[in-house]
C-alpha cells in the first residue's frame, strides 16, 4: 500500500484510484483486514487472489508469522494447511515447500500432530497416497522401510502394509515386480499358511 494512502480513513481510502484496481473480493478482503486493524499491505497486493488474501488475513488476525507463506509461490490450500500448522504450534519449515501440494502438506502435518518422524515420507516424490500410506505404518508401530520407496505405488504399500500388522513375513512379496492385485494373493496365501 502507497504511504500517500496511509492518513486516509476507509471512506476515502474505497475512494482512490490504488483501492479501484482489486476486484470486488480482494477488496472485502482488505476492508476486512481494516475493519480489524490489521496491516492489510502485507497482503493488499493485485497479484495475491481473494482467498490467499483470505488466508493471510486470518493469520495476521491469530498473530500468526504469515511471512512463512504469504508468498505469491502459495496458492490458497497450501496456504491453508500452513497457517493451520502455525495455529497447532508445528514446525511448519517441513512442509511450507511449493513444490508440496496441498495434500502432501496435509499428511506431513498429520503426523506431526502425531510426533512422528516424518522426514521418512516428507519428500516430493512420495504422492499423498503413498505418505498416507508410510504415516499410518508409522502410527502402528511398523517398519516403513520395508515400503516407503517410492518405486512401490500408494496400493502395493498398502498391501505390505496389511501384510505387517498380522505379523507376516512380507519379503516373499514386497518387490517392485508385483502389482498390488499380485500382493493381495500372495498375502492371501500366506495369512493362510499362517492362521491354518
Amino acid at each position: 500500500m502507497n504511504k500517500i494512502y496511509n492518513n486516509l480513513n476507509i471512506a476515502n481510502l474505497i475512494k482512490t484510484d490504488w483501492f479501484n484496481q482489486f476486484n470486488v473480493q480482494q477488496k472485502d478482503e482488505i476492508l476486512a483486514g481494516l475493519k480489524e486493524n490489521l496491516d492489510v499491505s502485507i497482503y493488499a497486493k493485485k497479484e495475491y487472489d481473494w482467498e490467499q488474501m483470505w488466508q493471510i488475513r486470518l493469520g495476521l488476525k491469530a498473530n500468526l508469522d504469515v511471512s512463512i507463506y504469504a508468498k505469491l509461490d502459495f496458492n490458497e490450500d497450501q496456504m491453508n494447511e500452513i497457517r493451520i500448522g502455525l495455529v497447532d504450534n508445528l514446525d511448519v519449515s517441513i512442509y511450507a515447500k511449493p513444490e508440496f501440494n496441498k495434500n502432501q502438506m496435509c499428511q506431513i502435518r498429520a503426523g506431526l500432530e502425531k510426533n512422528l518422524n516424518v522426514s521418512i515420507y516428507a519428500k516430493e516424490y512420495f504422492n499423498w497416497k503413498q505418505m498416507e500410506a508410510i504415516r499410518d505404518g508409522l502410527e502402528a508401530n511398523l517398519d516403513v522401510s520395508i515400503y516407503a520407496k517410492p518405486e512401490f505405488s500408494w496400493q502395493q504399500m498398502k498391501e505390505i502394509k496389511m501384510g505387517l500388522i498380522v505379523n507376516l513375513d512380507v519379503s516373499e512379496y514386497a518387490k517392485f515386480c508385483f502389482t498390488e492385485y499380485e500382493m493381495e494373493l500372495m498375502r492371501a496365501e500366506l495369512w493362510k499358511k499362517s492362521y491354518s
